[in-house]
């Protein structure tokens, strides 16, 4: 069967395509990607002639019936990005549903991606993270999501370009607070890659000239320490002295501190004898 493949390209380092990769680009019928003049260059250089076809945020929907009518013919088409892993942040993820809608094969190279790599080397904690990508650039929906990042336990990920690179890192201090441990990353796999590790307000500090693409790296908010019983009697002594039943005690409680309902229920029970 005919297969849409998911290629990973480098993201600064030539060496990081896969071998798999390179197989992939020269058995293609048809290569799909951001910037042909860029992908040419990269495949050029790997002495791989190929049919390509610009694919990026406007044109992806337009293209899915070529890319289709590619995969009928019996053709393999290769997605790839300018840099790292197709639908991260970048084109691919329409183009995707469409294909496995149509009951074609969807397949994928792993290999370079900046996401991973920043995270891999921050020093912060990997076991759970969240990815957020570009956050929006005004208005309502970028003030709603620093809200969420600011209590988010999660290490959060975040893209951004150079000339908004300064602009992000005041708000995330601002919704975060200056303390907040991070890491900026730039020019990843590059001759000239950058890591700063510290407080947002040291980040902030060191910055200088923004140049080339950053990834934030965004310790999470620390959870809030488990209320202890004594804690929870007061409180629910309080509210049972307002007139409040055990049940409605239990649940309200319960919210607050995030105490199992079935505890905190048995002790205002066991408390409303007393009263």
């Amino acid at each position: 069967m005919s297969r849409l493949v998911l290629v990973a390209t480098p993201i600064g380092n030539l060496g990081d395509l896969a071998p798999r990769a390179i197989e992939e680009f020269r058995r293609a019928g048809l290569v799909c990607c951001e910037d042909t003049r860029r992908t040419g260059l990269l495949l050029s250089n790997l002495g791989i002639q190929a049919t390509l076809m610009r694919l990026d945020d406007h044109t992806e929907v337009p293209s899915i019936p070529r890319v289709i009518d590619a995969l009928n013919e019996g053709r393999d088409v290769v997605l790839a990005t300018d840099a790292g892993t197709p639908g991260v942040s970048d084109p691919g993820q329409r183009l995707v549903a469409a294909v496995i809608a149509a009951g074609h094969v969807v397949t994928a190279v792993p290999g370079a991606s900046a996401v991973l790599t920043a995270l891999t080397i921050s020093g912060l904690p990997t076991d759970r993270f969240v990815f957020e990508g570009f956050l929006p650039r005004t208005g309502k929906e970028r003030v709603a999501r620093l809200t969420e990042i600011a209590v988010e336990t999660r290490t959060s990920v975040i893209y951004e370009a150079p000339h908004r690179i300064g602009r992000t890192l005041s708000d995330l201090m601002t919704a975060c607070g200056a303390d907040r441990a991070a890491v900026l990353a730039r020019e990843l796999t590059k001759i000239h890659e950058e890591v700063i590790r510290g407080s947002l307000a040291e980040i902030v500090a060191g910055l200088g000239e923004p140049r080339g693409e950053y990834v934030i790296v965004l310790a999470g908010t620390p959870p809030t320490p488990a209320a202890s019983r004594s804690e929870i009697e007061s409180m629910v002594r309080a509210e049972l002295a307002r007139g409040s039943s055990t049940r409605d005690t239990a649940a309200a409680i319960a919210t607050a501190t995030g105490a199992s309902k079935k505890s905190v229920y048995e002790i205002a029970v066991a408390l409303a004898k007393e009263i």
